[in-house]
């Protein structure tokens, strides 16, 4: 399948376009903003105005020595030789991209799977960004690898400048460990490359003028042969504007090698094409709701909402096979490979060479299965050597080749191990991440509060051994609730030196991770619960998780602290809105804010199946009942407020951060603002960036909730 857009705050589209009186009502709103001009991301002013209030947060929070020793430690644990290097096999290289206090921007290696087993592989550097800065004057930050099967002599390489979203793509040359000259390249836009040969790629792209959707991605997508010019590559499929992201790939296994396009219409709503010889496209004629996946023979279908077929009704959540020539030939017989239940979710399938493995999440907590296609049908089994406790995590190691696979296992206190899983097999730890901070002091426990409207919610707590039920334990409360993503536990360096094992006045620090509505940890009715006019039984869930750690005596309002960014932000800009009452602290990350202008702003458009449409009356009737920017009363105590942002973020617009910290400041609120001038998305393009600006949060968390 293609790499599309990376969605940490992922999308929907436009659905149609404001007329007549919301048209009016729109910009009539936007002229009324007096603070719009910071949404000129690099105005001179603007930027000015950033440095202005980063000088101010950087006095207050940074310039003592306490500081500069979190964010050294913060610094050690992210630059850290010791952490597990995530690798990618290609042919009989395991590849691998690090970053350390030696290599800032990082490099690209490799090393055999020999190799690799040993506590300190030897490998071998194909590509240094640091150094590639130095000699092209850039600030080049790495956005993956796609190597052409089966040699893998080709590489295409992604690159973005300063963290952004959008990249340029450069074809590298293993053996001679550098760039092709004259090769393919892709102008920096959103969008990618696919091999379809050594001399022939899929591009979609901005081929210019139009050929753009609404959000900013790709609406064309294209097939193009070496040593031509990018105009003249032959079109492959064109989409609506309205549409939200245009792809096309080949499907390389041997064998079963195959054309694809890919018309993503909103969010967790697309199409998914074959393409025949002569350019005939045939639709695989699924909802569109569902997730679509092929494998060798096997097309593969979880989905989103319930599915009359073959007079059988499927629920939503459920995973469907069948063979894909029996589908495309009308047959509509299937295999159920996983129905949910009350408590159980499909967290994720993963295919090696035979088998597939299904990872469900029952109560938020990982379970993991064989299944194996045969003549009499699929056979189930436990997966061999999988541990009881922990988030799990598994990946293939090579689907075309191998029964292999990567089983990653991690909690809050435990430091993550990667074992090698042969199917079938006990499995080979070859990997254990260091302890980073000392988690004998702490114990983890899931809890449940109850909504507003009686809906059971799961939280997880990390907390002291010796804590005290007396209400003054700080507490740090972290949630996302969007997009259908799923929270587990996981182990956290930074978390766990930045607050965990801190104390002050004796108290080390209390952590808590709220499962609400609109994430995926109960399949996709726990999304479908809080989509648009919805959205608020998130805010409830997080409200009631709040006020179950305020009641069990665990903290109090003056001693709870909130983080969430992205939707998360969204999230914390909600509660500190309306529900001030409850928290001493809320930290604001890469937000959604203005919800009245975010689908103008950059991605935004894409957004609008989780939110929205704002030009639409009816619509902006329930959107303004979760619009922070429009939910800030002057007259209202609020509690004290940091706002984090990225200038180079191209998803989600710093303009959002910028207007509220505007709004909250000339209304003399305590609140205060850092945007980093790299980052993109994520926030940070570097080890150093990150330590920064976390030790900026977990600063004023100290400062704020501590007695």
């Amino acid at each position: 399948m293609p790499k599309l857009p990376p969605f940490c705050l992922a999308a929907g589209i436009a659905l149609g376009l404001a007329t007549g009186a919301a048209a009016a009502q729109a910009t009539e709103a936007e002229m009324s903003d007096p603070h719009q001009w910071l949404e000129e991301v690099e105005g001179d002013k603007a930027l000015a105005w950033v440095r202005e209030q980063n000088a101010r947060a950087e006095a207050e929070l940074a310039d003592t020595p306490a500081f500069k020793a979190l964010e050294a430690e913060l610094l050690a644990i992210y630059d850290s030789d010791e952490r597990i290097p995530e690798v990618e096999k290609r042919g009989e290289y395991y590849y691998n991209f690090w970053k350390d206090k030696d290599h800032e921007r990082g490099i690209w290696r490799r090393t055999t799977l020999e190799e690799y087993r040993k506590p300190k592989p030897q490998w071998e550097v194909l590509l240094d960004l640091d150094a590639l800065n130095v000699a092209e004057d850039e600030n080049w930050v790495w956005h993956g690898a796609d190597c052409l099967r089966p040699d893998y002599t080709r590489c295409l390489i992604a690159l973005s400048r300063g963290g952004a979203d959008a990249d340029v793509t450069r074809e590298f040359d293993l053996a001679a460990k550098d760039w092709v000259e004259d090769g393919f390249f892709r102008p920096e836009a959103k969008g990618g490359l696919q091999w379809i040969d050594r001399d022939t790629v899929y591009v979609y792209t901005d081929f210019g003028e139009g050929s753009l959707t609404g959000s900013g991605y790709p609406r064309i997508a294209k097939r193009w042969r070496r040593g031509t010019p990018l105009a003249q590559a032959e079109l492959v499929y064109e989409g609506e504007p309205e549409d939200m992201y245009i792809a096309a790939f080949r499907d390389l296994t041997p064998g079963f090698e195959r054309d694809l396009v890919s018309r993503t219409i909103a969010f967790y709503n697309d199409e998914l094409y074959l393409r025949g010889a002569d350019g005939a496209l045939a639709k695989i004629d699924a909802p569109n709701s569902a997730n679509k996946g092929l494998h060798r023979e096997w097309l593969t279908l979880e989905l989103r909402e319930p599915w009359t077929v073959g007079g059988r009704e499927y629920p939503a959540g459920s995973l469907l096979a069948t063979r894909l020539d029996d589908f495309m030939a009308g047959g509509r017989a299937f295999e159920v490979l996983f129905e949910p239940t009350e408590t159980t979710s499909l967290a994720g399938v993963t295919w090696t060479r035979h088998h597939a493995v299904l990872n469900v999440l029952d109560d938020v907590k990982n379970r993991l299965s064989v299944l194996t296609p045969g003549a009499d049908g699929w056979d189930r089994n436990a997966f061999t050597g999988a541990p009881e406790i922990g988030t799990v995590a598994v990946r293939a190691v090579d689907d075309v080749e191998s029964d292999a696979a990567w089983l990653t296992v991690t909690d809050y206190l435990t430091p993550s191990t990667l074992s090698l899983a042969e199917i079938g097999e006990q499995p080979e730890q070859l990997k254990a991440m260091p302890a980073f901070f000392d988690a004998s002091t702490h114990v983890i426990e899931q809890h449940f509060a109850t909504s507003k409207d009686g809906t059971r919610v799961p939280y997880f707590l990390v907390h002291p051994k010796d804590l005290e039920y007396d209400g003054r334990n700080p507490t740090l409360l972290y949630g996302y609730g969007g997009f259908e993503i799923s929270l587990t536990p996981g182990y956290s360096g930074g978390i766990g030196k930045g607050w965990l094992e801190r104390t002050h006045n004796g108290r080390g620090g209390t952590y808590a991770v709220a499962n609400i509505r609109g994430g995926g940890e109960y399949g996709p009715r726990w999304h479908q619960a809080a989509l648009k006019a919805n959205r608020h039984k998130a805010y409830e869930d997080f409200a009631a998780v709040a006020r179950d750690l305020i009641d069990r005596g665990i903290t109090s309002p003056a001693h709870l602290g909130i983080r969430g960014g992205s939707n998360g932000g969204l999230l914390t800009g909600n509660m500190l809105t309306q529900y001030p009452e409850l928290f001493g602290a809320v930290v604001i990350q890469v937000p959604l804010l203005d919800m009245r202008r975010y689908h103008k702003l950059l991605a935004g458009a894409s957004w609008m199946a989780e939110y929205g449409n704002p030009d639409l009356p009816e619509e902006w009737e329930f959107i303004r009942t979760f619009s922070p920017y429009h939910l800030f009363d002057a007259d209202r105590d609020y509690p004290p407020t940091l706002l984090l942002t990225s200038t180079r973020d191209d998803r989600v617009h710093p303009g959002h951060a910028r207007k509220m910290m505007a709004r909250m400041s000339e209304a003399g609120k305590d609140v205060r603002y850092y945007e980093n001038i790299e980052g993109g998305h994520g926030g940070s393009a570097s080890n150093r960036q990150a330590a920064h600006m976390d030790a900026l949060y977990f600063t004023f968390l100290w400062q704020q909730l501590q007695d």
